[in-house]
């Protein structure tokens, strides 16, 4: 067994090659498969709104996953690798098989494999990432996926526009993407989950109904994140859809969606990190939840190329520190013995809300303006940043040196 020192080492190293991989897929979900389904398929929105939602469609099952992995004795690492295999096998089938229904369930299935491994790999972090220097630590790695979104949704968005019938090819690197995930999580030291964790699968729901910081933070990141994901794939239909007459091309497209985004995250990733290790928690998450407001109607709003330029800006802005705040949060307040199960009743309310948004989000513009929808998410990110208020003071009582748990874990 690896002392804590050589954990730490080698998770970082072996995380920062996965970020690679990460970002590659990530690219995918975010720009890509829409804009296939869209441009090559010609999907309707029903179609759309699956193959948008699946990304989020697989956190559903975190919690029955948590327990199952604990109940067969498997390492979290062991449990993610396998899981990355499914994601290629689903992408191989979609480039065997060149039709829409497969395209868009291999792309569900494979964007879900992308995000289902997270509380297993939050536990990780835990276990293997000291508290001190978490946040920072967990940034970087966040910093190489940002990265390798920006590169990646560049030369994607080139080669389509060359010629769509690229797309292939871009199948066959996700392949390879999640193959070399599935190596990176192979070798992560980790040790197996507390066996009484598989006494239920929705059994860390208790959590949320017995302590009031856990059950109001989901409230607020629940009406907060319904918002903001009911139009982020709208962003893709905004500029692509010659209905909306902006005819962005596949690499304008990208920029705007994917590459420019990353390009700030990159930068802002890095201030949110040391923002989570250094100040209260719930005046990040409600500075975050003005920055999403701040991008989604300057973004929506906009029928200019400076407009949209200064919300893509501001979407990375924000998506830089959501993806810290969202991924360790739990590790902040939650006993560490029970941080993967409590972490999968999170990714289990992200996977509600994402499975869903996306679909109301491409229903309602077929009777709604894209702006009228984007002033509603507008609101609703707004509303939930006051429900975080009154818990300002409380994180003052979480704070921590130790990893002694914060939570009772009765």
């Amino acid at each position: 067994m690896p002392d804590q020192e050589d954990r730490t080492r080698r998770t970082y190293r072996l995380e920062l090659q996965r970020a690679v991989a990460s970002g590659i897929l990530e690219s995918a979900a975010q720009t890509f498969l829409i804009l296939i389904a869209i441009s090559w398929f010609h999907a309707p929105p029903t179609a759309k709104g699956f193959l948008a939602s699946g990304i989020y469609g697989g956190l559903l099952f975190t919690p029955a996953l948590v327990s199952f992995v604990s109940r067969r004795g498997w390492r979290p690492t062991i449990a993610a690798a396998r899981i990355a295999l499914v994601g290629a096998i689903a992408f191989l089938v979609a480039l065997l098989i060149p039709r829409l229904e497969i395209f868009i369930l291999a792309g569900m299935i494979a964007n879900a494999c992308a995000t289902i491994p997270t509380p297993l790999m939050t536990q990780v972090y835990q276990e293997n990432y000291p508290y001190h220097c978490r946040g920072r630590l967990y940034s970087r790695t966040v910093a190489v996926r940002i990265a390798t979104v920006a590169l990646a949704g560049w030369i994607g968005g080139r080669l389509l526009e060359w010629d769509f019938r690229l797309y292939r090819l871009l199948l066959l690197v996700w392949i390879l993407a999640f193959l070399h995930a599935a190596n990176c999580y192979r070798q992560i030291p980790s040790s197996p989950l507390r066996n009484d964790t598989q006494a239920h699968p929705f059994q860390a729901l208790q959590y949320v109904l017995r302590h009031p910081l856990f059950r109001t933070t989901l409230l607020s990141w629940m009406i907060m994140g319904f918002g903001n994901l009911m139009m982020l794939p709208l962003r893709v239909e905004y500029l692509a859809n010659p209905k909306y007459q902006l005819t962005f091309s596949p690499t304008e497209v990208a920029l705007l969606v994917s590459v420019l985004p990353s390009l700030v995250r990159l930068v802002a990733t890095q201030l949110w990190g040391w923002l989570f290790d250094h100040i209260n928690f719930f005046l990040l998450r409600i500075l975050l939840n003005l920055c999403f407001a701040a991008a989604t109607i300057t973004f929506f709003f906009s029928r200019t190329p400076l407009g949209f330029y200064l919300g893509a800006i501001l979407y990375g802005l924000s998506s830089g520190g959501g993806d810290v705040a969202w991924g360790l949060w739990v590790t902040r307040f939650a006993p560490p013995s029970r941080t993967a199960i409590i972490m999968a009743v999170h990714t289990f309310l992200t996977g509600t809300r994402g499975l869903l948004a996306p679909h109301v989000g491409f229903q309602l513009a077929r009777i709604l303006s894209i702006p009228t929808l984007a002033l509603i998410a507008m609101g609703m990110i707004l509303f939930a940043a006051t429900l975080l208020l009154p818990l300002i003071p409380v994180d003052r009582q979480y704070a921590r040196p130790s990893e002694q748990g914060t939570v009772s874990e009765d």
